[in-house]
């Protein structure tokens, strides 16, 4: 089983290497210069994302499609992913990390323009589309859209769902450790948190997208506010550290860190490396995910939903994911060697009660919403191969894999479900590029064509 795993993890490290890399930041680039620097209108992208009322086809409000992708989003990779990638690539990580979100935005719009575009109705009425429908209605390939719709599915149960599960679980197995819980008492709260957790996704998910989406409108600005007021605290505290942290981070990007503390060191490949890879994987733009939920929003037109999904890259990377690495690299813990959730931990102790709590809060909530987003992606990736007959069997599946999730440490499923998780670039990219004269003819015709002051009146 060793062996298996040791093949596994060296295809996920290929997969998530350089190739990938280059391909999705190459995507980013080219796109934000191919739109003119879409990323121009985040302001009224986000003036348009709070609207909540019906605004066109569609089976959820523009806000609950902008929750729900949010919700899928924003878990554990803006929390110990971070952390991570400073531990990796030292403070220069958080510039790198923080230019994938900025360049992202290009294709988070392109990705959810198409899902708009080439949406349609299953059988039971439902809106449905993702990359696997403009792949088929866009590109005439519906053999790529089945492997992006497999790899879709499969991949949910691993980053989505038993990943996630298990986050919850051995943060609150870690925390009875530390009060000196004994062992068979701790395994019982384990398998008792997992039950739990279970039977809250089956309440949410079995109830479908518009149940999924109702609750990820309430928790998502909750959480976020939360999180974001957190780190702005934590951040007041050492105050006089700010222009400091500030000049490192950018200095480090282009020269590197040497060793200090129990900190190794790291070149300016690994600060764009591990920046770039870590800023990558935690806002999802190019996957491909996102736009599955995009597709069901009630808009009139493509381009309105594309600004709308386009503020997610936005709030996850370029505020979210910046205010965590702010944090680390402000409160030096970084040099002791630490890495993961352990940076995280002990930067957030900087405040002995009320840091633990905002991130213990967080991370429940961040990894929960996360669990209810991809359950929707997985199973509409599910739906495109089977048919509507596999929607309860899938969300029943999904509930049990959460229990599974959290009591049981599957590393091979988890590697897998990385390497399909990365491998849904390819064909979302393909669509991507081959379908760039239809992104540019729906904004030049919706967005482009009209003077700044009127465009908020020509996407009603």
């Amino acid at each position: 089983m060793e062996g298996v795993n040791d093949i596994l993890s060296k295809i996920s490290d290929f997969v998530w290497g350089y190739p990938l890399i280059i391909l999705l930041m190459g995507t980013h680039i080219y796109l934000t210069f191919r739109l003119k620097f879409i990323q121009r209108f985040i302001p009224l992208a986000i003036k348009i994302s709070f609207k909540r009322k019906k605004e066109g086809k569609g089976d959820i409000s523009q806000f609950g499609a902008l929750s729900t992708a949010l919700a899928a989003t924003v878990g554990t990779g803006n929390i110990v992913g971070v952390a991570t990638a400073v531990a990796a690539g030292g403070p220069g990580a958080v510039l790198w990390m923080w230019l994938t979100g900025v360049f992202g935005i290009a294709t988070k719009y392109s990705e959810a323009l198409l899902s708009v575009k080439y949406r349609t109705k299953n059988s039971k009425g439902e809106t449905v589309g993702g990359p696997m429908f403009v792949l088929e209605r866009g590109l005439n390939a519906k053999y790529l859209g089945y492997i992006f719709a497999f790899l879709t599915a499969f991949a949910a149960f691993g980053i989505g769902c038993m990943v996630q599960a298990n986050a919850i679980s051995s943060m609150i197995k870690e925390t009875l450790i530390h009060y000196k819980i004994e062992e068979s008492k701790t395994e019982f709260v384990v398998v008792l948190v997992g039950f739990l957790l279970s039977a809250l996704t089956a309440v949410v998910v079995l109830g479908g997208i518009k149940w999924i989406a109702s609750f990820c409108e309430r928790i998502v600005p909750f959480m976020v506010i939360v999180y974001v007021f957190g780190c702005l605290v934590l951040l007041f505290v050492h105050f006089d550290r700010i222009p400091e942290t500030i000049v490192l981070i950018i200095s480090s990007a282009f020269t590197g860190h040497a060793a200090i503390g129990g900190f190794i060191g790291a070149s300016v490949k690994d600060a764009m490396r591990y920046g770039i890879a870590r800023g990558l994987f935690s806002n999802e733009s190019g996957l491909g995910s996102a736009p599955i939920v995009a597709a069901c929003a009630q808009t009139k037109n493509s381009v309105r939903q594309a600004l709308v999904s386009m503020t997610g890259t936005f709030w996850d990377t370029v505020v979210i994911c910046a205010l965590t690495g702010l944090v680390l690299v402000n409160s030096g813990r970084w040099k002791d060697g630490l890495n993961g959730a352990a940076l995280t931990k002990e930067a957030f102790t900087d405040l002995s009660y009320f840091g633990p709590m905002v991130l213990s809060f967080s991370l429940f909530f961040f990894v929960f919403s996360t669990i209810l987003g991809w359950e929707y992606y997985g199973e509409k990736g599910a739906e495109f191969i089977f048919g509507e007959k596999c929607q309860k069997p899938y969300r029943i599946l999904w509930v049990v894999f959460v229990f599974v999730g959290s009591v049981l440490a599957l590393k091979s499923v988890w590697t897998f479900a990385d390497i399909a998780n990365g491998l849904m670039v390819i064909p979302n990219v393909i669509a991507l590029v081959l379908l760039q004269k239809v992104i540019l003819s729906e904004t030049n015709r919706f967005l482009f064509s009209n003077k700044i002051d009127e465009i908020d009146e020509n996407l009603k």
